[in-house]
C-alpha cells in the first residue's frame, strides 16, 4: 500500500523537532560556561558560609574531583582516573546504565559533594532545580535525566565516603591552641584577638603529597629583637613599608588581601565584611585561564581538579610549619617595641606567620596552572571586581604569584622571611603534583 504524503510529512516534522530538542541539550550541557557557573556558585556559598581559608580549600578539592571522575566515563580515551593517585582514593563504581549523559552527572556529583561540605545548602539546591529544569525544558528525556542523575549520586557518594575519612571531622573536636607568653610566640591580633584558626591542620590526609612535612620551609631566622639581628632588620622592614606605602602598593595589598572575614568597629557597633578565599581568588584564575584557552567542559573540569589538589595539600603543608614554628606576627612585637599606635594596612589573619599561607598555595596553584597552559600565559585577573577592586594584568601565572606573596609585606602582615620562603615551599609542593598526578591517557 502506497504511503500517505501526510503522514510521511509529519513523522518528518517530528523527527526534526526531537532532533532540534536533542542538540539544544546536549549542546547545553556540554557548554564550559556551565560547568563555569557551576564552580562559581559554590564561591558564592562559600563567601556567603565565610570558610577559613584551609577549610575552603577542602570545600573545593572534593566537589571537583567528583565531577572529574565522573566526566572522564564520556571521553575513555582521553583521561584516566585519579584513583590509586590521590591517597585512600579506590575507583568509583562504574556506570552500568547505557542511556547516561556524563556532563550532566558530573555537574549532578559536584553538586552533591559540594552540598555536604557547606552550611548554605538551600542554595545549592535552588541553583540545581534551576538548572535541572533548563535540562528538561531543553528536551533531554526523562530516562536520560534520571539516569544521568543517579550516576552522578553514586560517583558523589564514593567521593563523600572518601573524604569522610581524611581527619575532618575529627579534628573538629580537638583542643584549641593554648597561648604561651613568649615574645617570639604566636599571641592574636587586634581587633578581635580571635583564636589560632585549625592548629591541626596538619592531621587532614594529603591528597598527593607523602605527608604534611614531605617539603618543609628552612626555619625562620633566630627571633632577636637587638636592633643589629637580622630579624630585627625584617620586622623594622615592615614597619618602614607600612608608613610610606604608596598607592601601587596599597592596590596590591588590596587585591590579594582575600581575608573571608575583615570585622570592622566602629565606637559600639561592629559588623563584618565577606570576601573571596586566597584559594578561592586562585580558582577564580583558573576560570579565567579556561575561558582564555578556550578550554572543552571537559578540560575545564580537569583544569580546576588540578588546581585545587595543589591548593589543597598547599593548605597542609603550610598550616604545618605555621603551627610548628609559632612565629608572631609584626604587629604585636611593633606595637610593643617600636609603634603602639601603628596598624597594618591589611587586618592580621588569625593564625601564626610564618609561613605565608598566599605565598604557599600561590605559588603551587601557579606552579600547577603553568604545568596545564605553560609559562607565559600572559592574563587579566578580574576575580575581585565584584569586590570593587580593578582589574590586574599579569604576564604569567609565577608572575601573579610573586604579587600575591609580596602583597603581604605591603599589608604589613608578613616578614619578608616568610614570603620568600613560602614561595620555595609552594615551588616545591606544587611541583611535586604537577608531576606526580596524570589526568591523560599516555600516548
Amino acid at each position: 500500500m502506497k504511503a500517505n504524503p501526510f503522514y510521511i510529512l509529519i513523522i518528518l516534522l517530528l523527527s526534526l523537532f526531537s532532533c532540534k530538542k536533542d542538540t539544544t541539550y546536549k549542546k547545553h550541557l556540554s557548554d564550559p560556561e556551565l560547568y563555569l557557573a557551576t564552580a562559581k556558585q559554590l564561591t558564592d556559598v562559600i563567601v556567603y558560609d565565610i570558610f577559613s581559608p584551609p577549610v575552603a580549600s577542602r570545600v573545593y578539592a572534593y566537589p571537583n574531583i567528583a565531577a572529574y571522575e565522573t566526566m572522564i566515563h564520556a571521553y575513555p580515551d582521553k583521561y584516566v582516573s585519579l584513583a590509586g593517585q590521590l591517597s585512600g582514593l579506590k575507583p568509583p563504581p562504574q556506570p552500568k546504565q547505557q542511556n547516561i549523559d556524563f556532563h550532566l552527572a558530573s555537574l549532578q556529583a559536584f553538586l552533591k559533594v559540594g552540598k555536604t561540605l557547606i552550611f548554605s545548602e538551600e542554595k545549592m539546591d535552588t541553583y540545581s532545580q534551576a538548572l535541572y529544569k533548563k535540562m528538561k525544558d531543553n528536551g533531554i528525556s526523562k530516562t536520560e535525566f534520571n539516569n544521568s542523575i543517579a550516576y552522578g549520586d553514586i560517583v558523589a557518594q564514593h567521593i563523600i565516603d572518601w573524604a569522610d575519612k581524611d581527619m575532618y571531622k575529627q579534628t573538629r573536636s580537638y583542643p584549641k591552641y593554648t597561648i604561651v607568653d613568649k615574645d617570639s610566640l604566636w599571641k592574636p591580633t587586634p581587633p578581635d584577638y580571635m583564636s589560632g584558626i585549625e592548629p591541626h591542620w596538619n592531621k587532614i590526609r594529603t591528597m598527593v603529597l607523602k605527608s604534611p612535612r614531605q617539603f618543609p620551609s628552612i626555619p625562620p631566622v633566630k627571633f632577636d629583637l637587638e636592633e643589629s639581628s637580622e630579624f630585627y632588620n625584617q620586622l623594622k622592614e615592615v614597619y618602614d613599608i607600612g608608613i610610606k606605602l604608596d598607592d601601587e602598593q596599597k592596590t596590591i595589598a588590596s587585591f590579594w588581601d582575600c581575608n573571608p572575614y575583615v570585622s570592622h568597629h566602629r565606637g559600639h557597633a561592629m559588623f563584618a565584611t565577606k570576601k573571596i578565599t586566597p584559594g578561592g581568588h586562585w580558582m577564580g584564575i583558573s576560570a579565567i585561564a579556561s575561558r582564555k584557552a578556550n578550554n572543552s567542559f571537559d578540560e575545564t573540569i580537569e583544569t580546576h581538579t588540578k588546581v585545587s589538589i595543589a591548593l589543597f595539600d598547599a593548605f597542609i603543608s603550610c598550616w604545618d610549619e605555621k603551627w610548628r614554628s609559632l612565629m608572631v606576627r609584626p604587629e604585636t612585637l611593633i606595637n610593643e617595641h617600636i609603634d603602639e599606635d601603628w596598624l597594618p594596612l591589611l587586618q592580621t589573619p588569625p593564625f601564626p606567620e610564618y609561613t605565608s599561607g598566599h605565598s604557599v598555595i600561590s605559588r603551587s596553584a601557579a606552579v600547577m596552572l603553568t604545568e596545564i597552559y605553560k609559562d607565559g600565559f600572559a592574563f587579566k585577573d578580574t576575580v575581585e571586581v565584584e569586590y570593587d577592586l580593578p582589574s590586574r594584568d599579569f604576564k604569567s601565572f609565577l608572575h601573579a604569584s610573586e604579587e600575591a606573596a609580596i602583597s603581604r609585606l605591603y599589608g604589613g602582615i608578613h616578614y619578608r622571611m616568610a614570603i620568600d620562603n613560602g614561595v620555595t615551599q609552594g615551588h616545591q609542593v606544587g611541583e611535586y603534583i604537577a608531576n606526580n598526578i596524570q589526568t591523560r591517557v599516555a600516548k
